[in-house]
């Protein structure tokens, strides 16, 4: 069957990036699975934020994701429901609220560093290794790869040649 997306081109650019990437945290979503961590691909840039920038006001969190303020304050919501991030309100500020990452966030985060993180961008960095020429072809080639095996499948690979 024709792939609708991939014949119009850059008509439909970022139909075929939200694909790619709905992709990707899916696959992303079963190696956390595998390795029985609970919570969804989607929320790991929100606790890696807090990790590399501190104890930061909603919006700015928001901001350094490039995401919609409401957004984050959802993953906030049930992050917090989690025990992996904590929220306080500002000192100079009531109506500021504060997220920062809990005792359990910290080793959560410092677990994915060493054990998630890096299978991941591993199987990334080999998806895309070799591509080059028109954006296109690159966005084709993904497609195709990850049809091929998928992220997943290409982390427990290069987890076993680590091993």
């Amino acid at each position: 069957m024709e792939d609708v997306l991939r014949s119009l081109g850059f008509l439909c650019l970022g139909s075929r990036l939200k694909r790619i990437g709905e992709q990707l945290q899916a696959d992303t979503q079963r190696v956390l699975d595998r390795l029985d961590v609970r919570i969804q691909s989607s929320q790991y840039p929100l606790l890696a934020a807090l990790d590399r920038l501190g104890p930061l006001p909603v919006g700015e969190l928001a901001q350094s994701l490039g995401i919609a303020q409401p957004g984050v304050t959802r993953a906030v919501s049930l992050l917090t429901e989690l025990g992996l991030v904590e929220v306080t309100q500002s000192n100079d500020d009531q109506r500021r609220r504060i997220v920062s990452l809990s005792r359990n966030g910290e080793r959560l985060v410092d677990t994915a560093k060493r054990d998630v993180w890096p299978r991941i961008e591993d199987a990334v960095a080999e998806l895309c290794a070799d591509l080059s020429g028109p954006l296109l072809g690159q966005l084709a080639a993904i497609e195709d790869r990850l049809a091929a095996t998928p992220l997943d499948r290409r982390a427990e690979k290069a987890r076993a040649v680590v091993s």
